[in-house]
């Protein structure tokens, strides 16, 4: 069949109430003109995040029930590691209530003042935890990621001569680890090859470097190796997921995204030594090693969702949503990064907007003015989010897993039709205060 369909069937409905042009502006104003400030409840759909945002199944609603919310040692932390462990391989697993909370542990943990660490790209929370403590956040990704039209398909590959060269330059005792994020989110959401995390992977044991991956997407990483990479077509996604796994001596994970829960995560190592002081530093901020800042059902909710994501149907599905709205707002001129990822479109905001300087944002311009036509949400990755190091300013359309059906998707390629029409309209913004730090969340912005 041409049309691959929802592989599952609705059973529970939440309404989402339909704003009027007018009642957005008002909606914009109070919230400063950041769309992080916008209560949920304002937004017809809402592409700000993949994050957290998935819809569960019935059998994870029903995992949930046996949630054994005991404080240490719950039979739902067993069940949860045993799924970690089946799929990774690695020998040390420590839950934390989301991605980030990883992040800090293994940074905390790991790296000091001065130390550099490399990545394919860092994303906006893994680089504000490394910077947190003293370390330098480096971003190495490969020459082809720069071409945005490109059709590239492993454009999230990490360079690996210059991750050599600063290897070489930087020496091993000021490298605590290397991280690869799969698939690449600051990149365009584009896919690793398993080629160069093997490649990676040599470079770093050659130099007796620890490897460690953001496997926020490593589901969908997987899937789009087993479709583009050559040999890897006859492998299953699972094969090729915990090769990718054995590639690394560790990993964070937030379980918001491929795990298809409402929160959770994980960070995983090999290294017993690491593992203990990630586990002191655990019971510090998130709670005891068996439940690290969860509840008992949400040990249930992942275990069970880490085996769900790995059902090519799904993955298909997940893919082709995200390729058709790519594909039709394409056809209609509108700049975007090529080819598709697995999560998200993201819109060339540069491109779109010529007009607006950088200096200007046009990301965070285009971002309110989709929001404002049509009550989408969506989230800039660029000079707002960050700042100087921008190498682009794209406006991400974050698809949530499970939510949306293909005439919302319809929707949303019509309101990007409608705001490209007037392009011309539309004058870049400037940022009225901001806090120190992550300044994209809580910034408030004004136009020019």
């Amino acid at each position: 069949m041409k049309t691959i369909i929802e592989p599952f069937r609705v059973k529970v409905v939440e309404p989402i109430r339909m704003t009027t042009a007018d009642e957005r502006e008002a909606i914009l104003r109070r919230a400063s003109f950041n769309l992080f400030q916008v209560r949920a409840e304002d937004v017809i759909i809402d592409l700000l995040t993949d994050s957290g945002t998935s819809a569960m199944s019935a059998a994870q609603w029903g995992a949930m029930m046996r949630g054994d919310e005991s404080y240490a040692g719950a039979r739902s932390f067993f069940r949860f590691e045993e799924a970690v462990k089946d799929l990774t391989g690695y020998e040390n697993i420590i839950p934390t209530h989301q991605g980030r909370a990883a992040e800090r542990i293994l940074f905390a943990s790991t790296a000091t003042a001065g130390d550099v660490i490399p990545n394919n790209s860092h994303f906006d929370t893994t680089r504000a935890n490394v910077e947190a403590g003293g370390a330098v956040a480096l971003d190495l990704p490969c020459s082809e990621a720069a071409a945005l039209q490109s059709k590239y398909p492993f454009k999230g590959n990490i360079d690996l001569e210059r991750l050599q060269q600063t290897i070489d330059r930087q020496g091993r005792q000021k490298i605590p680890l290397v991280m690869i994020t799969v698939t690449n989110n600051t990149g365009g959401g584009q896919p690793v090859s398993l080629e160069n995390l093997r490649r990676t992977s040599e470079i770093c044991r050659a130099n007796g470097i620890p490897l460690y991956l953001d496997a926020a997407r490593f589901a969908e990483n997987a899937y789009l190796i087993k479709l583009k990479e050559p040999g890897q077509s006859e492998r299953s996604v699972r094969e090729i997921a915990q090769e990718m796994f054995q590639l690394a001596d560790g990993c964070t994970m937030s379980a918001k995204k491929d795990a298809l829960v409402n929160i959770g995560g994980f960070v995983a190592t090999n290294d017993s030594n690491v593992a203990e002081r990630m586990r002191n530093n655990l019971i510090l901020t998130e709670g005891f090693p068996t439940y690290g800042g969860m509840a008992g059902r949400d040990l249930e909710a992942i275990a069970c969702g880490l085996g769900e994501i790995l059902d090519e149907d799904y993955l298909a599905y997940r893919l082709a949503s995200t390729r058709y709205v790519g594909r039709h707002v394409s056809q209609l001129g509108v700049p975007i990064m090529l080819p598709v990822g697995g999560h998200a479109i993201y819109l060339d905001a540069r491109q779109f907007l010529p007009h607006v300087p950088t200096e200007q944002f046009p990301g965070q311009a285009l971002a309110v003015e989709l929001y404002r036509e049509g009550g989408v949400r969506s989230v800039e990755i660029g000079g707002v989010m960050f700042g100087k190091a921008a190498q682009h300013d794209l406006v991400r359309l974050a698809i949530p897993r499970r939510v949306y059906t293909q005439s919302h998707m319809d929707y949303v390629v019509e309101v990007v039709e409608q705001v490209y029409r007037r392009r011309e309209e539309i004058s870049g913004m400037r940022i009225t205060w901001e806090p120190p730090t992550l300044r994209h969340f809580t910034a408030r912005f004004d136009w020019v």
